[in-house]
């Protein structure tokens, strides 16, 4: 909400001057360009392949837990009292390693989807600055989560298809 607050304060000149029709603009859906670039498959092609590779070694260490506990379940009653909290221990710690396993997993996916769209990120913030350059636009507004629930036609152009024409 401050955003949008801060957004309206610092935009209010140039929406004011759009009216005496001496400002131009644009707006596209930043996601629907993302989605449509060619590189785009493959980086999220990647991203799974990644995300697949986290997921097997989590069932791998899941399943490794559960059967270290079916053990634990099944001699607990015939084991001493010191082999008991032992046991008990190693489970504990197992349990630990892997939800730390899991969190790190989490951190990570979502560093290396952050690397992995890096240059598509910056492939498309150029050509938004060319456009933008270009057609003589104050600015570019992405119209992406309801960002920007009202456009005025006449006094912003919808450049998503220039733009995803200029990325192919």
């Amino acid at each position: 909400m401050k955003r949008l607050i801060l957004f309206l304060i610092a935009f209010a000149p140039l929406a004011a001057s759009a009216q005496t029709g001496g400002l131009k603009y644009g707006y596209l859906s930043y996601d629907s360009v993302l989605t449509t670039m060619p590189d785009y498959a493959v980086a999220l092609q990647n991203i799974n392949d990644l995300k697949s590779k986290y997921d097997a070694e989590a069932k791998r260490v899941e399943d490794d837990f559960n059967k270290k506990y079916e053990e634990f379940l099944d001699g607990q009653h015939d084991f001493p009292e010191t082999i008991l909290r032992k046991r008990q221990n190693e489970l504990q710690e197992l349990m630990d390693k892997n939800i730390r396993f899991k969190e790190e997993s989490r951190r990570l996916l979502s560093s290396a989807e952050k690397d992995i769209l890096a240059p598509l990120h910056a492939k498309l913030a150029a050509v938004l600055a060319q456009i933008g350059m270009e057609r003589g636009y104050a600015f570019i507004l992405n119209t992406d989560q309801n960002a920007c629930p009202f456009v005025h036609p006449a006094m912003g152009e919808n450049i998503t298809g220039v733009v995803e024409k200029a990325l192919r």
